[in-house]
């Protein structure tokens, strides 16, 4: 037995009904998928600025634009979108810490390749991160804090012809006193993460393992205990992940839509996109039910029935 809960307003039309057939899961939508902003090249990354604005990426990439990637703006009150940042570094994953801080991984193709912070109120930005080591980084893609305001990012390689200067595509995390700690060093390659609310779980999006991997995290920031929270079927990849306040996981999971999946890794919903899912973030204050999306070259936004998390909310 399995219970479906339809979204309100709309028909359930067959090729839904297959897929929720399929999946045995329920639907965690509660209103109709709403597009925000449509028009860019490849968006990703949405971030909820403590005001409830939606920040997110357009990544135009050198293959697909001649432009230079921005950070764009969305305000649900207004319904309008404009550009923050432009040229953004070609950043990717965006996130703001517990100082109202904007954190952005930067990536390659002729990105940034570095982790920057910048003051809201008087715009100035600084480089976070730029080298391992003594090398440069290979292309930030994702990035999170925790409620120790402890930065986490995701360093694979996608994209970009840049020299490859890193021996690991890895998770790393930035304390404090701006010390830089190598996290996952077996990751294949690593794309979206997130922390568990009660902050003892990482979770890492591992494109290379077609799976969502959870490692112990530690009172120091260090990890442990690498396992499989949940493995893709053929050809299925996870990309940007978050939470609820319930420790729900969810996913932007390419053509498959957004999925999500209890902290057991038992699958619980799937919310079809109409193009491939990219990113996923829950809003903050009065739209902390709503879940934004990031796919194709557009931003889109539902209702649910859990409330995200963000630390220090």
């Amino acid at each position: 037995m399995f219970r479906v809960t339809l979204a309100r307003g709309s028909a359930m039309n067959l090729a839904l009904f297959a897929l929720l057939l399929f999946a045995q899961t329920v639907f965690v939508a509660e209103g109709k998928l709403e597009k925000v902003f449509d028009g860019g090249v490849f968006t990703e990354g949405p971030a909820a600025a403590p005001d409830g604005t939606i920040y997110f990426s357009d990544i135009t990439g050198s293959r697909k634009s001649r432009e230079a990637g921005h950070i764009l703006r969305f305000d649900p009150r207004t319904g309008k979108t404009v550009i923050y940042r432009s040229p953004s570094g070609m950043a990717n994953g965006l996130v703001f810490d517990l100082d109202g801080k904007l954190v952005a991984a930067e990536g390659a193709d002729f990105g940034g390749r570095r982790v920057t912070r910048t003051d809201m109120a008087s715009g100035r930005a600084e480089r976070v991160a730029t080298h391992f080591d003594g090398k440069l980084l290979n292309s930030p893609n994702d990035i999170t804090v925790d409620a120790k305001n402890r930065i986490w990012f995701t360093d694979p390689r996608y994209v970009g012809d840049e020299p490859v200067e890193q021996p690991l595509k890895a998770v790393y995390r930035i304390d404090g006193d701006r010390s830089i700690h190598l996290v996952v060093r077996d990751a294949v390659s690593p794309n979206g993460l997130a922390i568990s609310p009660d902050q003892k779980t990482l979770y890492v999006a591992d494109t290379g393992k077609e799976a969502i991997v959870a490692y112990d995290i530690a009172p120091d920031g260090s990890t442990s205990n690498g396992r499989t929270l949940f493995q893709f079927e053929k050809g299925g990849y996870a990309d940007g992940i978050t939470v609820d306040r319930a420790g729900n996981i969810y996913c932007g999971c390419g053509p498959t839509g957004v999925r999500a999946w209890s902290p057991a890794g038992k699958e619980i919903g799937r919310i079809v996109t109409p193009a491939p899912a990219t990113n996923v973030e829950f809003g903050r204050g009065a739209e902390r039910r709503i879940l934004y999306v990031t796919a194709g070259g557009a931003l889109y936004r539902v209702r649910t029935g859990a409330e995200g998390f963000h630390p220090g909310d």
